[in-house]
C-alpha cells in the first residue's frame, strides 16, 4: 500500500512508545552495525583512493606516504565529524599546484605546518558559520582556478610520463618541453600510454559485460595493468619507494618569512574550503537522485563540514600527510557505489591505513610514470568543456579566462585575486552600461524608444537625448528592459511623459520596469504593487497610467483592463473550488481580444528572455528529466508550481490525471504513447502524477450512476472506477493529508486517485521494465488550489499521507520524494 513520508512535521495521530512505570527497562543501545552497501561502497572508494593518492603525493614532490596520511585522516577524521555524511576527503588534485609551491619555497616540514595552521582557521571559520558565504564566489572564478589548476598539473607530469623531470613552474616546463620531446624515454612513455589507454577505454566497453567489468575502477585498473606490463617486460623505470615508517617526517616548527607564511596559510585555507563546500552541494546533488537517501542522511551541514575539514587538516599536518579537502572523483564513486552513510567513508580510510601497513611490497611495484600519466588525466579533466560553455552562457567568459592564466602564470592566490577583480569590474559595467535606442515605425506612426540595461543617472542625458527625438504629439512605445531605475531616471521619464501627454502625445511603458507607475499630470507617483511586472495592456486609454499587473493576474481581472471589452462570465459558471476540471476559476469566457494581448505581452517581455534558450533546445532537441501527469484543470499552472522552464518536463494532461490500464479494451493510446514515448525515447528519469483540489472529474465520479447515456466524459472517467473502489474498500488503509483529515468525499478520492494512477503506471511494459533496471522513479503529487500548497507522496508499508513542500524541500530544485 502506498504511503507517505512526512518531510516536515511528524504525523500526530502516530502513536508514541512509553514506558510504564512498572515494566521491565528498555533495552540498552543497539550494538554498532555497519550496512553492506556501505562496506562494498568503501571497497570501490578505496581502489580508487589508492592510486590517486599516491600520484597526487607523486606531483606535489612529498613523500608518497604523506598521500596515503591524507587520505587515511581524510578518511577517519572528516568523515567522522564532517557535515556531508558521503562526501570523501583526502589529498585533492586541485591542492596539488599550491603544495607543490609550498615545499619548493619552504620545504616539506614547514608545509606540514602551514597545513595546520590552515586547519585551525577553518575551524574558526566553521565556529563564525561562513560557511555559505564560500558559496558567493562566482562559479566561474572556481572554475577557472581549477582549471587553471588542472593545466599547471598536466603540463608538469607530461615530463614524467616523457620520462624526465618537471620544474618548478608551468612557464619552465613549456620552455623544457621541446629537450624533453627530443629525449623521449621509451619505457616511460609505453607505461604511460599503457595507463592513458585504459583509462580512457575501460569505462566505454559496450553491453552487459561491460557493465561487469566496469565495477573494477579504471583508475585501479590502469595503474595495475601498468604496472604488470612493466614487471613482465622487465622494463627498468623508477618506481614508487615507500621508506620505512619510523623515518617518515612530521610537522615541525615553521620557518621563512611571515607574510609569506600568512599568505601560504590564507591560499591551502581558500582552496581548501572552497573545494569542500562545492563538492559537499555536489554530494546532495547526487544523493537526492538516489531515492529515499535524502530522508536517511539529511542534507549538509556545511559550518559542520567546515569545522570537520579544518580537524582533518591538524590531524594530517601534524601527522606529516598532505592537505585534505573534499574530493570529486571519490565522492561521486561513494554515492553511486551505493553507500547510505558515513560509515563507507570512515571504512574506506582504515583500508587505507591497512594498506598502507601491510601492502608496501605491492605499492613498490608502481612505476612512478604511471602514477604520473594517472594525475595527468585527471589534471586534463578538471579543464571541463561543459563548464567553459556554461560561463559562455552566461557572458562570464573574460572572468574564467582571466583567473585561469592568472593561476597558471602567477599562482593561485593571485589568479584567484584576479579573477575576483574582474568579476567586481564585468558587475560594475554592467549596472553601468545602458543602451538607449529610438525607432520610428512609418508604417504605423509609432516611435519605440528602447532602454536596455539599468536605467541610472548616468544614462539621463542620453534617455533625454533619445526622448526628444519623439515629435509632440506622437504615438509612443517607451520599453524599459532593466531590473533597476533609480530616482533621477525616474524623474527624467515623468517629467517628459507628462509634458509630452499634455501635449496630445501617448506614452505606453513596457518592459520589466513598466510596473512602477508613472503618474499623470497632478497624481501622485506610486509604484504599482509588483515592480518589473510586465505591462499587459495595448490600450493608450489605459497604458498611460501604467499596468499593475503581476505576469500571473488572470485574463478576466487585470486592472489595466478596459472596463468596456471586460469578458463577460461564462453562462453557468462556478466560481467555488469546485469548478470543473478543465475550466476552474481562471477559465472565464474570453475573446479573440483577450488572446491576441497575451500572445502581443509575450512577444514583447518574454519572447526576448527565452530566445536564447529555445533556440538551443532547438537545435539539440527535448531533454526533460520527467514526464509530469496531472489534471487539464486551467488553475494547474505545472511550470509555475513545480519552477521549470523550457525542456524540463514532457507535460501529459487529462481531465481527472487518469493513467488508463493497458490493453486492447481498457486502454488509451493517448496516454499510453505518451508514455511510452516519454520512458523509452525521451529517457526521463521520473514520472510524476499530480492530482488537485476541487476537482470537477473526481465530482463527476462520485455523482455518477450507472446506466444513461454513455458520453465521451462517462466513457473517460471509466478509468477512474478503480480509484472509487479503491476508496470504498475498508480494508486499505486511506490516503489523508499531514496534519489533518481529508475535507470531504471529493478530497479524499482526489488523493486516493493519485496513488491507483501510480498502481496503473506500473502496468505499463515501459514503466515496468525502467522500474526493474532502476532508471525510473515514480512519484506522487497533491495541489491544494485555494490554499497555493503542494503535497508530496511517498511508498511506505503503512498508509498514504501527503505531506506539505515547504522552501526547504525546494534546495534541490527536484521532486526526489519516490512515489
Amino acid at each position: 500500500m502506498s504511503a507517505c513520508v512526512p518531510t516536515r512535521a511528524a504525523d500526530p495521530s502516530r502513536s508514541k512508545r512509553i514506558h510504564r512505570p512498572h515494566s521491565p527497562p528498555p533495552s540498552g543501545p543497539r550494538r554498532f552495525r555497519v550496512a553492506g552497501a556501505d562496506v562494498s561502497a568503501s571497497i570501490a572508494v578505496f581502489l580508487i583512493a589508492l592510486p590517486l593518492s599516491l600520484g597526487i603525493a607523486l606531483a606535489t614532490g612529498a613523500p608518497l606516504q604523506a598521500g596515503l596520511v591524507a587520505a587515511a585522516v581524510g578518511g577517519l577524521v572528516a568523515g567522522r565529524l564532517g557535515g556531508s555524511p558521503l562526501q570523501v576527503s583526502g589529498p585533492a588534485a586541485g591542492l596539488t599546484v599550491v603544495t607543490a609551491d609550498l615545499i619548493h619555497r619552504y620545504g616539506w616540514r614547514t608545509t606540514c605546518a602551514i597545513t595546520v595552521l590552515a586547519g585551525l582557521a577553518q575551524l574558526g571559520l566553521g565556529c563564525l558559520r561562513v560557511a555559505r558565504t564560500a558559496l558567493a564566489v562566482s562559479p566561474a572564478i572556481v572554475h577557472g582556478m581549477l582549471a587553471g589548476i588542472g593545466v599547471t598539473i598536466a603540463v608538469a607530469q607530461l615530463h614524467i610520463v616523457l620520462g624526465g623531470t618537471p620544474q618548478s613552474s608551468v612557464l619552465a616546463n613549456l620552455r623544457a618541453l621541446p629537450a624533453q620531446l627530443a629525449d623521449l624515454d621509451p619505457a616511460a612513455v609505453s607505461v604511460s600510454a599503457l595507463t592513458l589507454a585504459l583509462l580512457l577505454l575501460w569505462p566505454r566497453i559496450p553491453g552487459r559485460v561491460g557493465r561487469l567489468l566496469r565495477r573494477i575502477p579504471a583508475a585501479l585498473l590502469a595503474v595495475t595493468g601498468a604496472s604488470a606490463a612493466a614487471a613482465l617486460l622487465g622494463l627498468t623505470l623508477p618506481k614508487v619507494d615507500l621508506p620505512s615508517w619510523s623515518s617518515h617526517a612530521l610537522a615541525g616548527l615553521p620557518e621563512g618569512p611571515v607574510l609569506g607564511l600568512v599568505a601560504a596559510v590564507l591560499t591551502t585555507t581558500l582552496v581548501c574550503s572552497v573545494q569542500s563546500l562545492l563538492g559537499a552541494v555536489a554530494v546532495d546533488k547526487m544523493a537526492a537522485r538516489r531515492p529515499g537517501l535524502t530522508a536517511r542522511v539529511g542534507r549538509s551541514d556545511l559550518d559542520r563540514e567546515l569545522l570537520g575539514q579544518g580537524a582533518a587538516n591538524i590531524v594530517s599536518g601534524a601527522l606529516g600527510g598532505l592537505p585534505v579537502a573534499g574530493v570529486a572523483v571519490r565522492s561521486s564513486a561513494n554515492v553511486n557505489a551505493g553507500a547510505v552513510s558515513r560509515n563507507s567513508t570512515m571504512l574506506h580510510g582504515v583500508l587505507v591505513v591497512i594498506a598502507a601497513l601491510l601492502m608496501v611490497p605491492v605499492l613498490e611495484f608502481i612505476p612512478l610514470a604511471s602514477l604520473a600519466a594517472l594525475v595527468m588525466a585527471v589534471g586534463i579533466q578538471m579543464v571541463s568543456l561543459h563548464h567553459i560553455r556554461t560561463v559562455t552562457r552566461h557572458r562570464e567568459v573574460l572572468v574564467y579566462a582571466v583567473t585561469t592564466l592568472g593561476v597558471v602564470v602567477l599562482g593561485v592566490l593571485e589568479g584567484v585575486t584576479l579573477g575576483i577583480a574582474v568579476a567586481v569590474a564585468v558587475a560594475l559595467h554592467r549596472l553601468t552600461r545602458t543602451r538607449i535606442t529610438h525607432e520610428h515605425d512609418e508604417k504605423e506612426g509609432v516611435h519605440h524608444v528602447h532602454v536596455r540595461g539599468q536605467l541610472t543617472f548616468l544614462a539621463v542625458p542620453r534617455l533625454s537625448r533619445a526622448l526628444h527625438l519623439v515629435p509632440q504629439g506622437a504615438e509612443v512605445v517607451v520599453e524599459l528592459d532593466g531590473s533597476f531605475m533609480d530616482h533621477a531616471a525616474f524623474e527624467a521619464l515623468q517629467d517628459w511623459q507628462n509634458t509630452h501627454t499634455a501635449q496630445g502625445g501617448t506614452v505606453e511603458l513596457t518592459g520589466r520596469r513598466a510596473g512602477v507607475r508613472i503618474a499623470e499630470p497632478g497624481e501622485t507617483t506610486e509604484p504599482g504593487p509588483r515592480s518589473g511586472a510586465p505591462r499587459d495592456s495595448a490600450d493608450p486609454a489605459t497604458t498611460a497610467a501604467g499596468c499593475r499587473c503581476s505576469p500571473w493576474t488572470p485574463w478576466r481581472n487585470h486592472q489595466c483592463e478596459d472596463p468596456r471589452s471586460a469578458p463577460r462570465p461564462a453562462p453557468h459558471q462556478d466560481r467555488s473550488e469546485g469548478s470543473g476540471t478543465a475550466g476552474g476559476t481562471g477559465a472565464s469566457g474570453t475573446s479573440g481580444h483577450e488572446l491576441a494581448r497575451g500572445i502581443s505581452a509575450f512577444q514583447r517581455h518574454t519572447a526576448p528572455l527565452v530566445r536564447g534558450e529555445l533556440a538551443r533546445l532547438a537545435r539539440e532537441g527535448q531533454r526533460p528529466s520527467q514526464l509530469f501527469l496531472t489534471c487539464a484543470d486551467s488553475r494547474l499552472v505545472t511550470s509555475m508550481i513545480t519552477a521549470s522552464g523550457p525542456g524540463d518536463l514532457f507535460v501529459v494532461r487529462n481531465v481527472g490525471n487518469l493513467v488508463p490500464l493497458p490493453g486492447e479494451e481498457s486502454g488509451d493510446d493517448s496516454v499510453a504513447a505518451a508514455i511510452e514515448y516519454a520512458v523509452d525515447v525521451l529517457k526521463v528519469r521520473s514520472i510524476t502524477v499530480c492530482g488537485h483540489s476541487g476537482c470537477g472529474a473526481m465530482q463527476a465520479l462520485l455523482n455518477s450512476e450507472p446506466g444513461g447515456v454513455q458520453t465521451p466524459l462517462k466513457r473517460w472517467l471509466r478509468h477512474g472506477l478503480p480509484s472509487l473502489e479503491r476508496m470504498a474498500d475498508d480494508s486499505r488503509p486511506w490516503a489523508r493529508l499531514a496534519g489533518r483529515a481529508p475535507a470531504d468525499a471529493v478530497e479524499q478520492l482526489c488523493l486516493t486517485n493519485v496513488v491507483q494512477q501510480l498502481e496503473h503506471l506500473r502496468a505499463h511494459e515501459s514503466v515496468a521494465r525502467a522500474l526493474r533496471e532502476r532508471e525510473l522513479e515514480l512519484h506522487g503529487m497533491y495541489f491544494h488550489v485555494g490554499e497555493a500548497q503542494a503535497y508530496l507522496l511517498t511508498e511506505t508499508p503503512d498508509a498514504g499521507v501527503f505531506d506539505h513542500v515547504t522552501g526547504h524541500v525546494a534546495d534541490a530544485e527536484e521532486l526526489h520524494s519516490p512515489a
